[in-house]
């Protein structure tokens, strides 16, 4: 598992937009949430098969804009191989990082 948050200075519908532009893994599931006074939520989940581990995972961004600033929570599981070992050979990592990647002229913040 590999897991990172951030803030971006786009609007939520358009980070999402330059996020699945970003990735070359299925996107399996796409959800925006209008709270009212444009205050949105916003989900994707993608899935992938990395060679490395020999298993599928899961990529999960969740974003909202509910105090002004899109704020990103990106959470990479399932890629690793064993029940005792949690080693994936960096595949959740790199799977995380591939948002990174996407937005990374628009980051104006991490959560550490």
């Amino acid at each position: 598992m590999s897991k990172a948050g951030f803030k971006v200075s786009l609007p939520l519908i358009q980070a999402m937009e330059l996020i699945k532009e970003g990735q070359n893994s299925e996107l399996v599931h796409e959800e925006i949430l209008d709270i009212g006074d444009g205050k949105l939520t916003g989900t994707l989940i993608f899935e992938k098969y990395f060679f490395r581990s020999s298993n599928r995972a899961a990529l999960i961004v969740i974003l909202d804009n509910l105090e002004g600033v899109t704020d990103l929570r990106v959470i990479s599981t399932g890629s690793s191989q064993g029940l005792v070992i949690n080693f994936d050979w960096g595949a959740a990592s790199d799977f995380v990082e591939s948002v990174r990647r996407s937005l990374k002229d628009y980051i104006v913040g991490e959560d550490r």
